[in-house]
C-alpha cells in the first residue's frame, strides 16, 4: 500500500509540473511580455528640449511642474569665452520674455530671457564660481535655472531639428 501511495504522489507531481510548463507551441517571448509592466511614465516628446529664437532652451521635468533653463550650444559658441554669469534670485516670479540674468564674455554681453512664466526654484551656483563651464557643456551640466512652471509657453519654441535649421539660415 505504501508503494502505491508514493507512486500516486510522484504521478501527481509530474502532472502538476506539466500543467505549469508552457505549451511548446507558444513563443516564450510573447508569453512573458504580456506579464510585464511598463516601467516608464513619460513620453520622450514631453521631456525633449525646446529651443527659442533667443537661443535659450527649456526641458520639462518628468512631473511636468518644473523646467530647466539654459543657453544653447550655438549661443555659447557665439559668445566666446564666458567670464561672468548673473543668475536670477531664488523664488523670483518671472513672466515669459523677462530678462532673468545675463551672460558676459570677452566679446559681448547678453541677457538671459525666460520663455516660460513661473517661479525660480533653483539656480546653478557652480556657474558663479566657474562661468567657463557654460562653454564646455551649455546644454547639460551648465544649466542656468530651474523654474516652477505656472503655464505653458505661449511663444514659439522649436525642437532640435527646427532650431538647427533656424541657426543655419542666413
Amino acid at each position: 500500500m505504501a508503494a502505491r501511495s508514493s507512486v500516486a504522489r510522484v504521478a501527481r507531481q509530474f502532472t502538476s509540473a506539466a500543467a505549469r510548463r508552457p505549451s511548446p507551441f507558444v513563443c516564450q517571448r510573447w508569453q512573458q511580455s504580456t506579464q510585464r509592466q511598463r516601467l516608464f511614465s513619460v513620453s520622450a516628446a514631453l521631456k525633449a528640449k525646446k529651443y527659442t529664437e533667443d537661443h535659450e532652451w527649456i526641458e520639462m521635468s518628468a512631473d511636468g511642474k518644473t523646467c530647466t533653463l539654459g543657453i544653447s550650444e550655438y549661443a555659447a559658441k557665439a559668445l566666446g569665452d564666458v567670464v561672468y554669469i548673473e543668475l536670477p534670485q531664488i523664488e523670483m516670479d518671472v513672466s515669459e520674455g523677462d530678462a532673468i540674468g545675463a551672460v558676459e564674455s570677452v566679446k559681448s554681453a547678453s541677457d538671459i530671457l525666460t520663455p516660460i512664466s513661473g517661479t525660480v526654484a533653483e539656480v546653478n551656483s557652480d556657474l558663479e564660481k566657474t562661468p567657463g563651464k557654460i562653454n564646455k557643456d551649455p546644454e547639460g551640466d551648465a544649466w542656468i535655472a530651474k523654474i516652477t512652471v505656472s503655464g505653458e509657453p505661449a511663444g514659439k519654441t522649436m525642437n532640435k531639428e527646427e532650431y538647427t535649421a533656424f541657426t543655419e539660415e542666413p
